[in-house]
């Protein structure tokens, strides 16, 4: 990945990311080790992850990805591998929480069991890992948290209404956990990303129609892919944006 910042403040540190295998999240593992990070992730892809951690390490040289497989619907398994993070590894100093589920649904088909669901993975493990990761970071003196929205609720996108409602409800929890938390020097952000050109998304709902919208729609040319989403998270989790919290970053290359 070629990102031309470097931020001294992440060597070392121990980030945890949710959603680590694939997307996104791969480029989040390689971006953070790239740093110099210790880079734990969760995913419950183990194959794609597995090899992830596999190809990283070599390429580094040494093991700063460390993979643990968990559904995040578990959340007691969530905070049972946090935990176990901090004894393998260290404190967590960054949370980064990335991992969600944007399938498409029709919100006459919608079933309170597959609502639950939607909540249960896109909305619910960014509460409970933020309260899982508090302590750690309280005794080190602060911390970053970075929790993941997305675009598609601002430009009123249809046809997943249980994804739009959780990244929605995003906001809300990163500006009251932002007061909860900011007393004990953690910061509390939203990274808000457009529409990254990941594998699946390509393989799923980027067709030449999908094309014409999106090149309408951006003020910038070109595709927006995870490198663009990698490179905020770094400066939110650096000591570089030590004065920013209860704020939603966007990049979305000017959607309007």
């Amino acid at each position: 990945m070629n990102l031309t910042n470097t931020y001294p403040s992440l060597q070392g540190r121990v980030v945890f990311i949710t959603g680590g295998g694939s997307g996104i999240g791969a480029g989040l593992v390689e971006a953070f080790g790239d740093q110099g990070a210790r880079v734990a992730f969760v995913d419950i892809l183990e194959a794609e992850s597995q090899a992830l951690m596999r190809e990283l390490n070599e390429r580094w040289g040494e093991p700063r990805a460390h993979f643990y497989s968990c559904n995040l619907i578990d959340i007691e398994r969530l905070q049972a591998i946090m935990a176990q993070v901090q004894q393998e590894l260290g404190s967590i100093s960054v949370l980064v929480n990335n991992a969600a589920q944007d399938t498409r649904h029709d919100f006459r088909d919608v079933t309170p069991e597959y609502w639950n669901e939607r909540i249960n993975i896109n909305l619910r493990p960014q509460f409970f890992a933020a309260q899982a990761v508090y302590e750690q970071m309280k005794a080190q003196g602060g911390g970053s948290i970075i929790n993941f929205g997305s675009m598609s609720w601002h430009e009123c996108q249809g046809n997943m209404t249980g994804y739009t409602t959780s990244k929605a409800a995003v906001l809300g929890l990163t500006r009251g956990l932002a007061r909860d938390m900011g007393p004990d020097g953690i910061r509390v952000n939203t990274l808000t990303p457009g529409w990254v050109m990941t594998e699946r998304q390509l393989n799923n709902w980027v067709n030449d129609d999908t094309r014409k919208v999106i090149d309408q729609s951006q003020c910038l040319a070109g595709d927006l892919m995870p490198e663009h989403i990698c490179a905020m998270a770094l400066f939110l989790a650096s000591d570089d944006s030590r004065m920013c919290t209860a704020q939603d970053f966007i990049v979305d290359a000017g959607w309007i």
